[in-house]
């Protein structure tokens, strides 16, 4: 059996969907499993049990041309014994074989034309708007599944104004472990008979990619705790702990512990971690600004260094849990009842939140005072860490 998964095409969400993967493979053992990702998700895949090839497309590519390549992907080569391509002949075989069915993770119209185009006879993924005639089966949404609805900034004024209104909506909060999203996933995976049981998300790092890290950024002769901190998140400034707030934290934390701090980011984190770097001693080898300057691969061999990271909800804060990594999360506009990191309930994360009555809001942007990080403080987030490196 040939299976072609269409990756999401956000790092967290990658993460979140590897228990759906794992699944998969353990109800296909034998299956060749390949995920289709965006090229900046290729190395995410590598050395995964339940993966056996990443076809990875680049930037801006067509969704003619990644049906193209996925049509073209089962060709065979041909023998050179002439005998034996009578007999495929003979057996209706000389059409190339492609991909049997392809498992459709996003919600997009895209992601379904592009398996659509391919010609995969069996598509299977959520029913939504605009792509169910592309699918030949549309699913419906889970039962227990929690939309994250974005509220609007007079709602959010609304709730902060009226005490009425903040009593009712903590009634409301999500409180069904189900309704995380690692469910969602697990339950297209079922489709084709694999267990939707709980399972942590996972990744896997080689021992000798961890070695490597440590040779290239000087970490081989460390003996002291090594703490990650990643102070950015993609998806905008309301999932970020203000800056002033992770110095605090991160100058009490390292002299409680003597740590070693690696800052983690993007190349557009590099002013926020810039930022931080200047504000934290740097000598005795006690920091190492890596912002921008790591591949996926050599992040997550990084992370997997950590005693602990400290971190926003994040792609890095999916990666290290998955790896093993316990983390410290200020959570603010976004829920960890639907995207925190690993499985819910797992006692080695600490996923920290305020009482702010609008969160969370799934916003970009407060539209009022940030309450919902500013709530979380400094020493609350210090004493997450410490007992964690403890």
């Amino acid at each position: 059996m040939k299976i072609l998964v269409r990756s999401t095409n956000w790092l967290g969400d990658a993460v979140m969907s590897t228990p759906a993967l794992l699944r998969l493979r353990e109800k296909f053992p034998r299956a060749h499993i390949a995920i289709l990702a965006a090229e900046k998700l290729r190395e995410l895949w590598l050395n995964h049990p339940a993966v056996n090839e990443t076809i990875s497309f680049a930037p801006g590519e067509s969704v003619f041309s990644i049906g193209k390549r996925l049509r073209r992907w089962g060709e065979r080569p041909r023998e050179p014994d002439l005998a034996r391509q009578n007999v495929d002949a003979a057996r209706g075989d000389a059409r190339p074989t492609g991909f049997d069915v392809a498992l459709v993770l996003p919600n997009s119209p895209r992601s379904a034309l592009e398996v659509f185009l391919a010609g995969i006879p069996q598509r299977i993924g959520y029913a939504r708007p605009w792509r169910n005639f592309l699918l030949t089966q549309a699913v419906a949404p889970r039962a227990g599944a929690v939309k994250m609805r974005k509220r609007s900034a007079a709602e959010i004024r609304q709730i902060v104004a009226q005490p009425e209104i903040q009593i009712a909506n903590r009634k409301s909060q999500i409180a069904n472990p189900l309704a995380h999203q690692i469910f969602e996933y697990l339950h297209l995976a079922a489709v084709l008979g694999a267990n939707p049981g709980p399972l942590a998300p996972q990744l896997f790092v080689m021992p000798e990619e961890v070695d490597a890290v440590k040779e290239k950024f000087g970490l081989g002769k460390i003996d002291r705790p090594v703490i990650g901190l990643n102070p950015g998140a993609e998806y905008g400034p309301a999932k970020r702990w203000p800056v002033e707030k992770f110095i605090a934290a991160a100058k009490e934390i390292q002299q409680r512990t003597n740590c070693v701090w690696l800052l983690f980011g993007g190349k557009g984190d590099a002013a926020v971690t810039s930022q931080i770097a200047s504000q934290l001693p740097t000598s005795n080898f006690q920091l190492l600004n890596l912002s921008g300057q790591t591949s996926l691969r050599e992040l997550m061999s990084l992370l997997k260094l950590c005693r602990v990271l400290l971190t926003n909800d994040s792609g890095p804060m999916h990666v290290a849990a998955a790896l093993g990594t316990p983390v410290v999360v200020p959570f603010g506009s976004t829920s960890p009842e639907l995207t925190g990191p690993g499985l819910p309930g797992d006692g080695r994360n600490r996923l920290l939140k305020s009482d702010a009555p609008c969160s969370p809001c799934f916003l970009r942007e407060c539209p009022v005072d940030f309450r919902c990080m500013n709530g979380i403080g400094v020493e609350q987030v210090v004493e997450a860490v410490i007992s964690a490196v403890c």
